[in-house]
């Protein structure tokens, strides 16, 4: 199997491909890993492969913050610059300026 390398990093602002919505990535999987069951739960034509990063998002549409997951495929860069409202952002991340944001250490001191 060929390597994989993430193509977004932790903290950068993504859309989705598709559907309306935006987030900030939280995790990296350099592949598929949830289970089959929410594999199965995509539509066909819209099923991603598996041998890609897929990518967990603190994303937000115009009315709900939820974690999403997903692949590599079906994200875009983020160009708007617009903050993201939600919630565990603010906490887990700081906002760098240039619309993306970078994890908070662990221990401030």
């Amino acid at each position: 199997m060929r390597e994989r390398f993430a193509k977004y990093k932790i903290g950068q602002v993504v859309r989705h491909r598709v559907f309306p919505f935006r987030g900030v990535i939280f995790d990296v999987d350099p592949q598929f890993a949830n289970t089959e069951e929410w594999w199965n739960s995509i539509p066909a034509e819209v099923r991603p492969s598996k041998d890609q990063p897929f990518y967990h998002l603190y994303a937000e549409n115009s009315e709900n913050a939820y974690v999403a997951y997903v692949s590599e495929q079906n994200l875009l860069p983020d160009e708007s610059g617009e903050p993201i409202r939600h919630p565990a952002v603010l906490q887990n991340f700081e906002p760098e300026g240039d619309g993306a944001y970078r994890p908070k250490a662990l221990h401030s001191h």
